[in-house]
């Protein structure tokens, strides 16, 4: 399965998938889009499943890369709710790319 994900460029610019519904991200490349460490990204999570806006089982799913190796992706859903829950510059910047 092709996953598509959101990137940025070297001006700060935050450039979306044309296909919306394959949109999955690692928590390393979250981090990196965000600009917040695994800790705080894995806090954040937590929070918002703990205060019912997410379901923790509905927001992740394991992808295999290779014969001997998954990864755990996050859906759309926690990416953009995640957006308005962190308050570092690059989560303004999805914001207002997701706004737009």
């Amino acid at each position: 399965m092709k996953r598509s994900i959101i990137t940025t460029d070297g001006n700060g610019n935050i450039t979306l998938p044309t296909d919306i519904s394959a949109t999955a991200m690692s928590e390393w490349e979250l981090c990196d889009l965000f600009g917040v460490t695994a800790p705080t990204f894995r806090a954040g999570l937590k929070a918002l499943c703990k205060s019912g806006v997410l379901r923790e089982y509905g927001i992740r799913r394991s992808i295999r890369v290779s014969d001997n190796c998954c990864m755990e992706v996050y859906n759309l859903e926690a990416i953009v709710t995640l957006a308005f829950h962190i308050g570092t510059f690059g989560a303004e910047r999805v914001r207002n790319a997701v706004l737009e």
